[in-house]
């Protein structure tokens, strides 16, 4: 038996209504929470909530360098990577990493609109 329950998943960042707006964009779910507001929360039905709080002085992470370790990541399962890619990078996602090594790899990299990184991943 489990100690505990994930109850949410927190990321830092600079305005945390934006980086909810863009997270539901990707995932879908109600975001919650007022442009003023140091903590807005993502519901997405059948997953974990995420949480974005305002972190005054945010550094993005740096993927892959170590002196700004990402500290966390989130992979995301599609159905079809390249129309996902083109909606993530309209919403503002910019692309760390998409060398496909000759269309073996099953998954490409990015980082949300404050540098969070996240991957894209064929099932």
């Amino acid at each position: 038996m489990p100690l505990a329950k994930i109850r949410t998943i927190v990321l830092d960042c600079p305005e945390p209504l934006a980086l909810a707006e863009f997270s539901a964009g990707v995932l879908g779910g109600e975001v919650k929470g007022g442009a003023d507001a140091d903590w807005v929360d993502l519901f997405v039905d059948g997953t974990v909530r995420l949480s974005f709080q305002r972190a005054n002085g945010f550094v993005p992470p740096g993927w892959p360098r170590a002196e700004h370790s990402q500290q966390l990541h989130l992979d995301l399962d599609v159905d079809d990577l390249e129309a996902r890619e083109a909606e993530v990078l309209a919403l503002g996602a910019r692309a760390l990493d998409l060398e496909d090594e000759g269309g073996e790899r099953d998954f490409r990299v990015y980082a949300d609109p404050v540098g969070h990184p996240f991957c894209l991943i064929r099932p």
